[in-house]
């Protein structure tokens, strides 16, 4: 009877995914993908507003510091999340359910060993890494602080999210919804709880953030063992198969590549404001930065909404639908994620005064957050690119992209900009090369939806 019901769910699903109209698809698989990333993103935004209030400013530059390498374990769990999640939704349209039983026991394996990696090198060269980024005297104790907890728990939050993009990968993002909904909840009260009552300071706000990341894949583990999952999980399985492994690391890899550069591209940023600006240049820029993911994180979703819609086509070789989806979500991406971008850069004192009530920026620093968040709508075609290609098992342009934008524009800029005309050139530097690098993206899917189309055009459906 489990199996029975399994099916049917799945035949439903991918039903609505093949053959209902898109913008109902889209409708019924945005909100609630939107939702969890939110509340996702709103994980970081409390830290931040957590930190800032019961803490202070220089624990604030302090967590900012370390925010790059935080992302290290966010990155690997997107690795994994969306090379799983992808391949998961291709072999859901071919219909392949032998494979689809091995998905979770090859992201297991691949998700226990970067975490034993990412760990080592961690407690290792904690230290001098932080250094290296700027950190000294207080706010090298704050960084340091707050890291070693991320790392202690970095299993959670690596498995965490790949399991929550697995369930999206289904089509179920009300199930991935709710789960993050949870998870968020616990982080609030986990972080309330340490900081406010145990008084532990920014320990607290990592503990916290540690026991959502830990709600969040012990959720999934009961979805699977409840029988919910669409496909036979085989979630306490840990498997070596090559060629499984091969695609989850290959249509994975792109995301891994953006988190990496983002990192490296991090510390550069940190490492300028440390030469040429001051603790207060560290806390804007931490501030800017969680403001700036967070008005992205409708966007996200809609990535998220995307991939099991794109991937489900492509394997059922649906292309010219796959490739409206894509139209269909980045334009829904964009009109959904426009009110709180207006409104932050509308009254920026506004939003920036939720996490520092205190501090008081002055008018230059205001120019450089309106310009750095003048990027973001742009971003609806470049960020739901990065999700479209591996769904359609076209990861190298990702890969492409991801590095070039890092290792040719944004990394040689940010080292050479801040010398010549001061850390706020960082921001205006930023715009420029997200401008260039989304008329890059716009013409290489043109040229992607071509070949798609020069495919067999109707699918088995």
């Amino acid at each position: 009877m489990e199996i029975y019901d399994r099916r049917n769910t799945v035949n439903k699903e991918k039903e609505m995914i093949l053959k209902e109209n898109l913008w109902k698809v889209c409708y019924r698989l945005s909100l609630p993908a939107i939702i969890a990333m939110v509340l996702y993103g709103l994980n970081v935004i409390f830290d931040g507003v957590f930190v800032g209030r019961l803490v202070g400013k220089t624990a604030f530059a302090g967590i900012s510091i370390v925010y790059p390498l935080t992302q290290l374990s966010l990155g690997l769990g997107s690795l994994v999340g969306v090379g799983a999640g992808s391949y998961l939704s291709i072999l859901l349209g071919e219909d392949d359910r032998e494979t689809q039983g091995k998905i979770v026991g090859n992201a297991n394996l691949i998700s226990i060993v970067v975490t034993v990696i990412m760990m080592f090198f961690g407690f290792v060269f904690m230290t001098p890494l932080l250094q290296s980024i700027g950190a000294d005297g207080e706010t090298l104790y704050y960084a340091i602080s707050y890291f070693r907890i991320t790392l202690i728990g970095s299993i959670f939050w690596i498995v965490g999210l790949a399991y929550n993009m697995i369930v999206r990968a289904e089509g179920k993002m009300k199930t991935a919804a709710v789960m993050m909904g949870i998870g968020l909840i616990v982080n609030i009260i986990s972080n309330y709880i340490f900081m406010k009552i145990f008084n532990m300071g920014v320990a607290g706000a990592a503990w916290g953030t540690n026991i959502g990341m830990f709600v969040y894949a012990l959720l999934f583990v009961i979805y699977c063992k409840r029988g919910k999952a669409s496909f036979n999980s085989n979630i306490f399985t840990v498997r070596a198969d090559k060629e499984i492994i091969k695609e989850i690391v290959s249509l994975g890899m792109s995301s891994l590549i953006m988190s990496v550069m983002g990192i490296i591209q991090g510390v550069i940023i940190l490492r300028a404001f440390k030469s040429y600006g001051s603790e207060l240049d560290i806390t804007f820029y931490g501030a800017v930065f969680r403001i700036f993911n967070f008005s992205l994180t409708p966007i996200y979703g809609l990535m998220r909404a995307l991939q099991p819609v794109a991937g489900i086509n492509y394997g059922a070789e649906k292309y010219e639908r796959s490739i409206s989806s894509f139209k269909i979500f980045s334009f829904v991406a964009l009109i959904i994620m426009l009110p709180f971008w207006l409104v932050s850069m509308i009254n920026p004192r506004l939003v920036m005064g939720s996490m520092l009530p205190q501090v008081n920026f002055n008018e230059q620093y205001i120019f450089s957050f309106r310009i750095f968040m003048s990027i973001a709508p742009l971003l609806s075609i470049t960020m739901t690119a990065m999700t479209f290609w591996p769904s359609i098992k076209k990861a190298t342009p990702a890969m492409v992209i991801g590095l070039g934008r890092q290792l040719f524009l944004y990394i040689p800029l940010m080292i050479i900009l801040p010398r010549i005309f001061g850390v706020q050139s960082i921001y205006v530097g930023s715009f420029a090369i997200d401008v260039f690098l989304s008329i890059i993206v716009i013409l290489v899917l043109l040229k992607d939806f071509k070949d798609l189309r020069k495919l067999k055009p109707e699918g088995r459906y």
